[in-house]
C-alpha cells in the first residue's frame, strides 16, 4: 500500500514538470512542503478537465487542483468513508464499486518526492523506509478523484463539494516486496496524456500506462521512526539513517 509520502514541489515547480495550462489553487491555500503527507490531508493532483462554459467545453485543459487524500464516492453517505479508501488495487479498481467510476473518467496524477513504506523485522517493530527515484526528479503516482456533494448545503455553494483522491497500487516486485508486498503505481511522461483523457475509457488500453518503476528506477533507505508520528514533518524525516546508504531497487 502507499499510506504516507513526501510533496515539497511547489506550484511553479509543478508548472514546468507537468507542462500545465492553468492553477486552480488561489495563492491563499497553497500547500506548504510536505515531507509526511497522511490520509484525508490536501495534496496537489494533476487533473485535464474541460471548461463549463460552451466556449471552452471543446479544450480540455490540464490544471493543477488541490484533493484531500482518501477518495469519498459521490454516492456515500458519509464522507469519513475517505479515510480507508487512500490506496485502490490496481487489479480490481475497473470494476470495484468505489472506483470503477473514476477509473472511466477522472484519473489523476499525484506527485511526489517518494513514499514511505514499513519493514516488519524479524526481531520485532517496523523499520520505515524511504523510496524515491534514483535521479530525485518526481514521482508522477497514477491516482484517481471524486466529487462528492454535501446534501445539506445549496450545490451552488463552492463549500458543499469535496474534491478527494485515492493511489493505484499492485503487487511490489521482488526488490520492493522485501519491504512491504504493496506499492504505488506510476504513469510515465509519454502517457500523461492519455491516462488524464477524460475520454479515454478503454480499461485495458489505460492499464498499459501504468508501470511499478519509473524509468530512471527506484532506490530505498531506512529512516527515523520519526515519520511514524503524522504530526512531525520535515526534511529530517527523508534523510538516511546514520552509516546507510541508498540501495538500488530496480
Amino acid at each position: 500500500m502507499c499510506g504516507r509520502y513526501g510533496a515539497s514541489w511547489g506550484v511553479d515547480d509543478l508548472v514546468a514538470e507537468f507542462d500545465l495550462d492553468s492553477v486552480d489553487v488561489p495563492v491563499e491555500e497553497r500547500l506548504a512542503p510536505d515531507f509526511n503527507v497522511a490520509p484525508t490531508k490536501p495534496v496537489y493532483g494533476i487533473v485535464t478537465r474541460r471548461g463549463r462554459d460552451e466556449a471552452a467545453e471543446a479544450v480540455p485543459t490540464r490544471r493543477l487542483v488541490t484533493l484531500q487524500w482518501g477518495l469519498v464516492p459521490s454516492w456515500a453517505k458519509d464522507p469519513k468513508i475517505g479515510s480507508r479508501m487512500i490506496n485502490a488495487r490496481v487489479e480490481t479498481v475497473a470494476e470495484k464499486q468505489a472506483f470503477r467510476s473514476a477509473f472511466a473518467k477522472r484519473r489523476c496524477l499525484l506527485p511526489a518526492d517518494g513514499y514511505y513504506e514499513w519493514y516488519a523485522q524479524q526481531a520485532g517493530g517496523k523499520q520505515p523506509f524511504y523510496i524515491r527515484r534514483r535521479d530525485s526528479k518526481t514521482l508522477a503516482m497514477a491516482g484517481l478523484y471524486e466529487f462528492w456533494l454535501d446534501k445539506a448545503k445549496n450545490r451552488e455553494d463552492p463549500t458543499a463539494w469535496l474534491r478527494t483522491c485515492t493511489v493505484i497500487t499492485t503487487t511490489a516486485s521482488d526488490a520492493i516486496g522485501a519491504i512491504h508486498d504493496r506499492q504505488p503505481m506510476f504513469v510515465e511522461p509519454s502517457g500523461w496524456a492519455a491516462w488524464l483523457d477524460p475520454g479515454e475509457s478503454d480499461a485495458a488500453a489505460l492499464t498499459e500506462l501504468l508501470v511499478p518503476s519509473p524509468g530512471a528506477g527506484l532506490e530505498a533507505y531506512p529512516v527515523s521512526t520519526a515519520v511514524n508520528n503524522h504530526r512531525n514533518n520535515g526534511p529530517e524525516l527523508i534523510a538516511p539513517l546514520a552509516e546507510t546508504e541508498p540501495q538500488t531497487l530496480f
